[in-house]
């Protein structure tokens, strides 16, 4: 058992303790509380905010208002599970995002191409064939040729984006479409759990 003069030694070395002062060290005593529960498993650092998600999960709770220790772990479990379904959502609109990019920089090296060779400044050598490009990068599918009579449209840009993705890896929309699915299985169990409990124990 500690004694008094333990406990007052004990104090009074607290006092002493301001934490880490160091920027590296304030980095890492911030993260501890990534070490244990839901946070932990849910937040990827450093490319998410674990303060986003505690603000997150307590905007949950406070919309639940868990009474037991079971009703807890289950709003904060549902909380985890929202949160990646918002990360898949992410992951799909990221990927769709860079395709969209890579498609823009494409329709610009060509329209510089064509003026260029308009120009003249090409001095008869074309380069290589824009055609085969715009083939090879799958970009051009529905215009092969680049005509200016087929119009663009944030919706064709998309599907043509989504091609781009298919081809380069036909599983990958597969994937994360079962990742998302059974992001919202977990989630539909969890809120059947949590509504029975409510309907056993009303508050």
């Amino acid at each position: 058992m500690t004694s008094p003069r333990q406990l007052e030694a004990n104090r009074h070395n607290a006092l002493k303790s301001t934490g880490p002062t160091s920027a590296n060290g304030r980095d890492r005593a911030r993260r501890n509380a990534l070490r244990h529960g839901f946070t932990a498993e849910t937040v990827l650092e450093p490319l998410e905010n674990a303060e986003d998600y505690r603000a997150f999960e307590a905007a949950i709770l406070s919309e639940y208002l868990p009474q037991t220790p079971v009703e807890q772990e289950l709003v904060r479990r549902l909380a985890s599970l929202f949160w990646r379904l918002r990360r898949a959502t992410s992951i799909e609109t990221g990927l769709l995002r860079m395709q969209g990019e890579i498609l823009e920089a494409f329709r610009s090296s060509r329209q510089r191409r064509l003026e260029a060779r308009e120009e003249g400044a090409l001095s008869g050598s074309h380069g290589p064939d824009a055609h085969h490009e715009i083939r090879a990068d799958g970009a051009g599918e529905f215009d092969p040729e680049g005509r200016q009579g087929c119009a663009r449209s944030p919706s064709r840009d998309i599907a043509l984006s989504y091609l781009r993705l298919a081809n380069l890896d036909n599983e990958l929309i597969d994937r994360l479409s079962r990742y998302e699915g059974g992001l919202w299985r977990q989630t539909v169990q969890t809120l059947f759990a949590l509504q029975a409990l409510k309907r056993r124990y009303p508050s």
